[in-house]
């Protein structure tokens, strides 16, 4: 029985490590959407979006949303998905061939490590919030 215990201690933990790991990467878009808006805004237009600045108050409101629920734990599951669709289509709208043009293969990078994180998310939806520290709330169980 021992064994039991210590092995859902390290797992609340891993658990809990990863909330907050995925909630301070998606924090530094948050902040980096509030205090270079008009940069975020200019990289928006270019990739052909239109309403660049209102597109990037949406997209901070949502990482904010996406941010407390990794915090909380509510709605965790319908976040994780969520999150996993848009660091997918923030892969393909910012990093994606047609911004290919560096020669040490910058944008490549970007575009890839969007995956992992992408399959860091899904797995975070599948496994739920953990026991501890987190909010039962949410549609997915």
């Amino acid at each position: 029985m021992a064994s039991l215990e210590q092995n859902r201690g390290w797992k609340t933990a891993a658990l809990l490590l990863a909330r907050f790991v995925m909630a301070a990467l998606f924090a530094l878009g948050f902040v980096g959407k509030l205090a270079m808006s008009g940069m975020m805004a200019e990289e928006i237009a270019k990739a052909g979006f239109p309403f660049p600045m209102l597109l990037n108050w949406m997209a901070a409101a949502l990482e904010l949303g996406i941010i407390l629920a990794f915090l909380t734990g509510a709605y965790f599951r319908e976040a994780s998905l969520l999150a996993t669709a848009y660091v997918i289509f923030l892969a393909f709208a910012f990093h994606f061939t047609s911004h290919w043009t560096d020669e040490k293969g910058l944008e490549f990078g970007a575009f890839v490590s969007h995956f992992p994180m992408a399959a860091g998310l899904l797995y975070m939806a599948v496994h739920g919030p953990g026991e501890k520290l987190a909010m039962k709330l949410g549609w997915l169980k």
